[in-house]
């Protein structure tokens, strides 16, 4: 399931973002990849210990984890601190896929990968995430503050980019639901539900896909 997270950053926000980003150091972003991933990666990433890190993390995952569509497709448990990503000229990210278990302590499993888009895709030529997927790769570039969501053991890439600068921030998600499969079911269930909470709010119908998800959910969560 690839899912399309519609502004998760206003304008206002990813100005403030960009100015951070300006101002921030960037290292070798082949420190953070597993032994695989450093053969094909060739981007830059900023330090944790950074001082626009937690700033930058105060806009973006603020926004994110409140985000109506995030929190219904992912239903999450945890997720990781994000790598701000920096791709120049002549960069890129080979064909991979993610580590199944990351962080320290608490360890976490990688259900999902997100990544929010920060540079607005008219400034800079390639550079597009591309997924996997049962109906061929799909190519991916969306707007600066658009996300987008796929199932962390995807192979995915991010293609040269070949003019300008790409700027992302990139992150995982354990989910309360590990069985793809069910996530994207319990996905479309919550759809169905939302609108008919807000359509037919008292009708029988809705109390019955009210029950059901939210018993399916409490049947199928993982904790």
């Amino acid at each position: 399931m690839l899912i399309r997270i519609p502004a998760v950053l206003n304008r206002e926000q990813l100005l403030v973002v960009n100015d951070l980003l300006a101002t921030a150091g960037f290292a070798d972003g082949r420190r953070s990849a597993g032994a695989a991933a450093q053969r094909v990666k060739s981007n830059e990433e900023i330090a944790a210990e950074s001082a626009q890190y937690q700033p930058l993390n105060n806009i973006v995952m603020n926004s994110l984890v409140r985000h109506p569509v995030y929190l219904g497709a992912a239903l999450p448990n945890r997720i990781a601190a994000p790598f701000y990503a920096r791709y120049l000229a002549g960069m890129e990210y080979g064909p991979h896929v993610d580590d199944p278990v990351m962080g320290d302590q608490p360890r976490y499993r990688s259900d999902l990968a997100i990544t929010v888009f920060l540079s607005d895709p008219q400034s800079y030529s390639g550079g597009e995430l591309v997924v996997r997927t049962a109906f061929g790769e799909q190519f991916i570039k969306y707007a600066a503050g658009d996300a987008v969501m796929y199932p962390s053991s995807s192979r995915h890439r991010v293609a040269p980019v070949t003019e300008g600068v790409r700027l992302v921030a990139v992150t995982w998600v354990q989910s309360l639901i590990r069985d793809p499969v069910k996530r994207e079911l319990l996905y479309e269930l919550h759809q169905a539900r939302e609108s008919m909470l807000k359509s037919l709010p008292d009708s029988r119908e809705t109390q019955h896909v009210d029950t059901a998800y939210v018993n399916l959910v409490r049947m199928w969560a993982e904790l």
